[in-house]
C-alpha cells in the first residue's frame, strides 16, 4: 500500500485519527500544517494574519508539492483541496480518504476557530466554509469515510476496512 492521505475539514479528526492509522498499520505519520510552520518558521494562523490568505495558500501548496515520503499517513490542512495541482500530485502518492463529518459535529469540535489556523476568508463563516469545501472533498476522495459517532479507534477500524475492500 503506498501514501494514505488524509482530508476533510478540520475537527473531522485527521491529524488525530492519522497518527493512531499509521501507528496500527506499522506507517510513518506526517502532518502537513507541522511542515508548513516548519518550512515557514510560524505559525499557521500567524502567516494567515500577518501576511494574508494567499502567502498562506501558496506556503500549503508548495509543502504539499514537497512530499516526497513512501509508506505514509499524511493528514493535510482543510484547505489543502483549494491546490488543484497539489490534490492531482497527492493522488499519484496516494490513496486519498475523506472523512466525512457533520456540520454540528464540526461545530462542536471547534472551539478555537479563531487561533487554528484556518484558511477562512474575510467575514467567511464556518458555515461558508463547510458548503465551499465538502464539494471539493467530495471530489477528489478515492474513499470516503463517515466518522460520524465514531471514536478514534472505530474511525481507524472504518478506515482500514475501507482500504482493504
Amino acid at each position: 500500500m503506498k501514501n494514505i492521505i488524509m482530508i476533510g475539514m478540520p475537527g473531522c479528526g485527521k491529524s488525530t485519527v492519522g497518527v493512531i492509522l499509521a501507528k496500527t498499520l506499522g506507517k510513518n505519520f506526517l502532518d502537513t500544517d507541522l511542515l508548513i510552520q516548519i518550512r515557514e518558521g510560524d505559525l499557521l494562523q500567524n502567516l494567515i494574519d500577518r501576511k494574508g490568505m494567499d502567502v498562506f495558500l501558496a506556503a500549503e501548496e508548495k509543502a504539499l508539492l514537497s512530499i516526497e515520503s513512501e509508506d505514509t499517513v499524511i493528514a493535510t490542512g482543510g484547505s489543502a483541496v483549494y491546490s488543484d495541482i497539489a490534490m492531482k500530485y497527492l493522488s499519484t502518492i496516494g490513496t486519498i480518504v475523506y472523512l466525512e463529518l457533520s456540520y454540528e459535529t464540526i461545530c462542536q469540535r471547534l472551539d478555537n476557530i479563531n487561533t487554528r489556523g484556518i484558511a477562512m476568508g474575510e467575514g467567511e463563516t464556518l458555515k461558508n466554509l463547510y458548503e465551499k469545501r465538502i464539494p471539493l472533498y467530495e471530489t477528489y476522495a478515492d474513499i470516503r469515510v463517515n466518522v460520524e459517532g465514531l471514536n478514534v479507534e472505530k474511525s481507524v477500524e472504518a478506515i482500514i476496512s475501507e482500504l482493504l475492500q
